[in-house]
């Protein structure tokens, strides 16, 4: 069935307090993509974020980021007070997330409400807790970071690095206080997680997560799981992860994720991977899974290098891994990032899968490859359609910076023009495409430029900020997207009443 749906991250949705969260601007979001004629709601991983501010570099593959949680939720039910919070300075520029001013503000404030919740806990509280088996090791994690001064794990006390019963337990005993409050937090994320999750799927507005391949190697995962990971005696690893160097990048990519033990993983069935898939399909309804062609050939650059050039490939689980999963969890709504470098076996691993991969626009017109699998006239119907992801250029900011060459070509393949705008030009391509399933970035459908770019792959300082301005989603924006749904007949079946009733909400 034909679809369509936007991305956009939380942290970029309008809310107040300086970051987005997933309250009243998130549910008005959700209203706006009905209103929409939209079926899916793309988000990049929801984890907290770490060093660098990145989604993909977290403290934990399961916690859910503390700034999300909404604050005026949180009064509404009686965990704040609107002084506590709202006269609080949250930042001066409405359009970026300052992460410092978060890191510094947040968690004071989220200390009253854990306090408050923690004074009289509701069962419901002790059943978020039992039932998260995660839960435990991530909180004496971050107790024992705070501790540390935020320091790396690698760098503590080695009896608590190597993670020895009787220096666990004493660090329980001694931080029970900031444990709770962590546990704490993690409820308060969920609660209103699943809250927001319940109201968009109420609307038929599907949640599609993102799973990062690897995990920070500054994490609970590793610290909990050494065993599942390629470190040496001390817990350091011996090669991490990245990408070689090719046409866009001289020195490749160094990411410096531990990279996994899969043969270790391999001899009790993937159960690692799969709890974690499993995990990720309780918060999303559809999974995007993060450099897909690392499970057939992964790079490995040695621990320590400065640059991704002395990496070389190793094999990784291929289709063995991913039949444990389908036998493990059945078939589940799973999509491939497989973008970057593949060779046929990569294709045909995700051919056996099934999954749809992705295809991108933007880089149909790179007149430093042929281009040509990204074109649309080249598409079969089982893949999903993007202009760009995360990782790119919006469409007027490629269009201004793109080699002449691209641009022209582009314009002449899809019959761009300045009236029309060029990005409804590009994203009435996506539209139009034999895709199954077409994803627009929220910053394209606002027609901004490079100064709303979410990533530019590794650089540090300026990622991940982009915010939306209250107000930016307005019903004449919903009304055009809706009738470049229906004329490209992506509308969700069932449509219209709940389209008026969110267009009506939208226009409140």
């Amino acid at each position: 069935m034909r679809a369509s749906g936007i991305l956009m991250p939380i942290s970029s949705l309008p809310s107040p307090c300086g970051i987005g969260a997933m309250g009243a601007a998130a549910r008005q979001f959700a209203d706006f993509l009905v209103a929409g004629g939209q079926s899916y709601w793309q988000i990049l991983p929801i984890c907290p974020t770490s060093y660098g501010d990145s989604p993909y570099q977290s403290f934990s593959a399961y916690a859910g980021n503390p700034y999300f949680i909404d604050l005026d939720d949180l009064a509404a039910e009686g965990l704040l007070e609107g002084s506590e919070y709202r006269e609080l300075d949250w930042g001066d520029d409405p359009e970026y997330v300052d992460y410092g001013l978060m890191y510094q503000r947040r968690y004071p404030v989220l200390k009253q409400a854990a306090d408050r919740l923690l004074a009289a806990p509701p069962a419901e509280y002790q059943a978020f807790c039992a039932g998260s088996d995660w839960l435990e090791d991530y909180a004496l994690f971050m107790a024992l970071k705070d501790k540390h001064g935020g320091a790396s794990w690698f760098t503590w006390e080695p009896d608590i690095r190597l993670r020895q019963a009787a220096a666990l337990a004493a660090a329980r005993e001694e931080l029970a206080e900031e444990v709770s409050f962590w546990k704490a937090v993690q409820f308060l994320f969920f609660r209103q997680w699943k809250a927001l999750k319940a109201y968009a799927n109420g609307k038929g507005v599907r949640i599609i997560g993102d799973l990062p391949i690897y995990v920070s190697a500054d994490s609970a995962d590793v610290w909990a799981n050494p065993d599942q990971f390629q470190l040496d005696e001390n817990g350091i690893p011996t090669e991490v992860a990245g990408c070689p160097p090719d046409g866009f990048s001289a020195d490749g990519q160094l990411w410096g994720n531990p990279l996994f033990d899969w043969e270790r993983m391999k001899q009790d069935g993937y159960q690692w991977w799969i709890k974690r898939i499993a995990f990720q399909f309780t918060i999303c309804d559809t999974l995007r899974i993060d450099h897909f062609r690392g499970f057939d050939a992964y790079y490995a650059i040695p621990y320590g290098s400065d640059t991704a050039r002395d990496g070389r490939w190793r094999p990784g689980p291929g289709w063995d891994f991913f039949k444990a999963v389908n036998k493990a969890l059945g078939r589940q709504d799973i999509i491939a990032e497989d973008l970057g470098f593949l060779d046929e076996s990569v294709r045909e691993l995700l051919r056996k899968t099934g999954y749809p991969g992705m295809k991108i626009l933007e880089f149909a017109f790179d007149s430093r490859d042929n281009g040509s699998d990204y074109l649309p006239h080249c598409y079969s119907p089982h893949c999903v359609v993007y202009t760009g992801t995360h990782d790119n250029d919006t469409i007027l900011g490629w269009m201004d910076t793109a080699p002449k060459k691209d641009v022209s070509f582009a314009k002449a393949y899809l019959r761009l023009s300045a009236r029309e705008g060029y990005h409804w030009g590009m994203m009435r391509a996506a539209w139009a495409s034999p895709a199954d399933l077409a994803v627009m970035q929220a910053q394209d459908l606002l027609g901004l430029g490079s100064e709303a770019r979410m990533n530019i792959p590794s650089t540090l300082g300026k990622n991940w900020k982009w915010r939306a301005l209250p107000g930016a989603f307005t019903p004449a924006l919903a009304q055009r997207l809706y009738r470049e749904t229906r004329v490209y007949q992506r509308l969700p079946k069932k449509n219209a009443a709940a389209k008026k009733a969110a267009a009506k909400k939208t226009a409140q």
